[in-house]
């Protein structure tokens, strides 16, 4: 199976879907990473200089899981739903042959974000399906699957850590918190993660239960027998 994740920044992937891309890779799955900006504008340094040293990143902690990175090189912050994103991604989708693309949801909170999942889904076409990932926070997202990442989530930390520019610490805390309450909301165990994701069905993919990894395993749902008085 392979298995094309698509983030608009060096460490979106890592933030969003990279416990997710660690259980695929214990089921052999063979991942494919690909990041639609340079990454230039996350932060006060040069460009040029941050956008290497992003793309270093980049390519260390999508090694974690044994992918090499695409990078689209689209400009940080000036993303644009066009013709030319949406030939880049064509391309790359035919390159690659995915059976399951994941990327960002429509309506999460940067212009770059939306703007690549604009994309994709017209790029995908007939093509693939497209899997949405979670929102910062949460916020307006209504999760369709979970994916159990409670033996991952160390190593998802580390691969955010790998982006030291970004003050990465940040970001895990925000996960840890985000991931936790995932788990919860689909009845897992106490101390247990997951990440969250949204799919529309779109013809002709109408069902992608048989192409995730699992969800978290549901506790049986009790009546409490105490008497109160």
């Amino acid at each position: 199976m392979k298995i094309l994740a698509l983030g608009a920044h060096p460490d979106d992937i890592e933030i969003f879907m990279l416990g997710t891309m660690a259980a695929y890779a214990t089921q052999g799955a063979e991942l494919i990473f690909a990041i639609a900006t340079d990454g230039a504008r996350g932060g006060k340094s040069d460009p040029a200089t941050l956008a290497r040293v992003r793309r270093e990143d980049a390519t260390a902690a999508a090694g974690l899981l044994g992918a090499t990175p695409h990078f689209l090189d689209f400009p940080d912050g000036a993303l644009i739903f066009d013709a030319a994103l949406i030939a880049a991604l064509k391309a790359l989708i035919g390159e690659v042959k995915p059976d399951l693309a994941i990327t960002h949801a429509p309506n999460d909170y940067h212009g770059d974000h939306r703007a690549l999942s604009d994309g994709v889904r017209i790029a995908a076409s007939f093509a693939v399906p497209v899997l949405h990932a979670d929102t910062l926070g949460g916020t307006g997202f209504s999760p369709t699957h979970y994916v159990d990442i409670s033996v991952h989530f160390d190593l998802k930390a580390k691969a955010i850590r790998a982006h030291q520019s970004q003050d990465p610490e940040r970001f895990v805390d925000a996960a840890r918190t985000q991931n936790a309450f995932r788990a919860g909301q689909c009845n897992g165990a106490t101390g247990s993660f997951a990440e969250a994701f949204r799919f529309e069905p779109v013809f002709p993919f109408a069902d992608i239960r048989a192409l995730l990894p699992p969800a978290p395993v549901i506790r049986p749902v009790t009546v409490s027998t105490r008497t109160m008085t």
